[in-house]
């Protein structure tokens, strides 16, 4: 089975002027930048779930792809087909890293015990893959929505046996990641959300969803997992409305759960842009509430309202983002996650590493862009100059608590103090970014 890239090389760096549409012309792993090579600052994965397990149906239409490891029979011989073909994709493009939901390394089988011993077997089978190739796991999850049971949430449904088989899958699925020295772990919660409020009990279903999550981080440290815990927030779809809707509500339930201290957030572009967001200003907000950890690089289609998980080809839309993620210090455990698939008309073997190549070359171009902005210094200087007021004594005596509302109103009243308005100079900030990225 492996033998389904055997016609492809490993992709190799050629450079800007090269013409190969199999190499490389911006990730070069090796090449330093500000202090760190590409490949350690941008750790990218790539996804076992649209890969390996989607065949290309949709709503509309039936699967497209005719990939042989889907005929390689039983349950357990497909998912040892996948692992092989799996392990020479992320080895031929490069990346370091791979992520996985549970069910899609191994079958669910046919109650929660067929599950148990079928993931156990599939992570020997990953661990060996892993130790062959060198690969990394950057996370792995559970898939608690794309079941029948899952109708009506996992934490939220109404069914507190529905939400047992769910812990039990969460509690299989990080001990997994934990063997297999993951990174981190993912709570995405498909269906925590609700299509009608007229049989939903908001409170419930929130403090419900509230003491699950405290249970995964207890059990984090019971286990001894030193990852991180993310959440991946999005708005909606395939709910009217999910409890996980942005970084910011994430942020609120968090503190509403005292478990601030304890998980982190996962972006994906596709969902920040589903919840009328850019990805930049959910990026900023998850740096300014210190809840950053790990990203989902894709893009969604800005015609198409839904989920639609392309490789991301904007090097415009990526520089911003570069920019802030390197000004707060980059990565820890966490990077660019290629939760991406390709179009139902993209059916080739090659197709997989030309939306992979694009994608890293486009994020990789997007780091030199961003870093060069870093070293000119023309942001931050103008940013420093905005809010130069803040670090004067006044400014200082505000954010410190030395004044109250009658103390700052005297002192306007004694200086008769007069503030003229400035240019926020948007424009000008703009182009210092375009000619940083078309030069």
């Amino acid at each position: 089975m492996s033998q389904y890239f055997a016609d492809f090389d490993k992709v190799k760096f050629e450079g800007p002027e090269s013409t190969n549409p199999l190499a490389f012309r911006h990730y070069d792993a090796n090449k330093v930048v500000l202090g760190k090579t590409m490949a350690e600052h941008l750790r990218f994965a790539a996804c076992y779930w649209h890969n390996f397990c989607w065949n290309g149906f949709d709503i509309f239409g039936e699967g497209t792809f005719d990939r042989p490891w889907f005929k390689a029979g039983s349950e357990m011989d497909v998912a040892k087909a996948k692992a092989d073909v799996a392990f020479d994709l992320f080895t031929k493009l490069g990346v370091n890293y791979y992520s996985f939901h549970d069910v899609d390394v191994a079958p669910g089988g046919n109650s929660i015990r067929e599950y148990k011993e079928n993931m156990a077997v599939m992570m020997d089978v990953l661990a060996k893959k892993q130790e062959e190739t060198g690969m990394k796991l950057m996370w792995g999850t559970a898939n608690a929505f794309s079941h029948k049971r899952y109708m009506s949430g996992a934490g939220s449904n109404p069914n507190p046996e529905i939400f047992a088989y769910a812990a039990a899958q969460v509690f299989t699925a990080m001990n997994a990641t934990k063997a297999l020295g993951g990174e981190n772990y993912v709570l995405w919660g498909g269906r925590e959300g609700y299509e009608t409020l007229l049989n939903t009990d908001l409170r419930q279903e929130r403090e419900q969803l509230g003491r699950f999550f405290q249970m995964v981080v207890e059990h984090k440290h019971k286990i001894g997992f030193k990852g991180t815990l993310l959440i991946e927030p999005k708005p909606a779809e395939p709910t009217k409305h999910q409890y996980d809707y942005d970084t910011a509500t994430v942020y609120g339930f968090l503190k509403q759960f005292g478990l601030e201290d304890e998980v982190k957030v996962n972006i994906e572009v596709n969902h920040a842009t589903l919840a009328g967001h850019s990805f930049h200003h959910e990026i900023a907000t998850a740096i300014s509430l210190g809840l950053f950890g790990s990203i989902d690089a894709n893009r969604g289609d800005a015609q198409l309202g839904w989920d639609t998980d392309q490789f991301p080809n904007s090097v415009e839309e990526w520089t911003p983002v570069m920019y802030d993620i390197l000004r707060s210090g980059g990565f820890t455990t966490g990077g660019l996650m290629f939760d991406t698939k390709l179009r139902r008309q993209s059916i080739d073997a090659a197709d997989f590493f030309h939306g992979h190549v694009g994608g890293m070359d486009t994020c990789a171009l997007a780091l030199e862009k961003a870093a060069a902005l870093i070293e000119s210094e023309e942001l931050s200087k103008k940013v420093a100059e905005r809010y130069a007021g803040w670090s004067g004594d006044f400014g200082k005596a505000i954010m410190t608590g030395d004044h109250s509302l009658e103390s700052i109103a005297n002192y306007a009243f004694d200086n008769n103090i007069d503030p003229q308005h400035v240019s926020g100079q948007q424009e000008l900030l703009e182009n210092i970014v375009n000619k940083h990225i078309f030069k």
